[in-house]
């Protein structure tokens, strides 16, 4: 499996079609895709962190992570964000899991959980639009906060 850079246009499509529970993120700072034998299985989209609080110019989030099912794609989609984030000058990685997600892939990538973040969905004029594009698929559940420093 080989991991290049790849457009926010190309993963936001493969968000949309295969993510479990969101649609694409608003805007990234890269993306990265994840290729098995010239097929796509999996996308990362990084960018700001959504919280304004944890927004301080040397932390990075991973927006969204999504994969076909690829056995690894996901810890190799981790540690390629990691090591993209470090080389452009970034502190501290961090993303956002279901509170039913066992977290497997973010322990095999070296993250640390921060426990519970955030309420059960975010709220706003932008979550309306988000609803109405995703049919109420999100799930209202708890958030868990992983991270890393770099």
């Amino acid at each position: 499996m080989n991991i290049i850079p790849c457009t926010y246009k190309t993963a936001c499509e493969f968000v949309n079609q295969h993510h479990r529970h969101h649609i694409a993120s608003q805007g990234c700072k890269f993306c990265l895709d994840l290729m098995n034998d010239n097929k796509l299985c999996g996308v990362a989209i990084c960018g700001r962190p959504v919280s304004r609080h944890l927004d301080n110019g040397f932390t990075l989030e991973i927006n969204r992570l999504c994969t076909d099912g690829t056995k690894n794609a996901c810890s190799m989609l981790y540690g390629a964000c990691c090591r993209v984030a470090k080389a452009m000058g970034y502190k501290k990685v961090i993303t956002y899991i279901l509170e039913s997600e066992n977290g497997a892939s973010l322990k095999a990538s070296n993250f640390i959980c921060d426990g519970q973040a955030g309420g059960t969905h975010w709220t706003g004029i932008r979550e309306q639009k988000q609803m109405s594009l995703i049919e109420n698929k999100t799930p209202e559940e708890m958030k868990v906060r992983w991270s890393k420093e770099l």
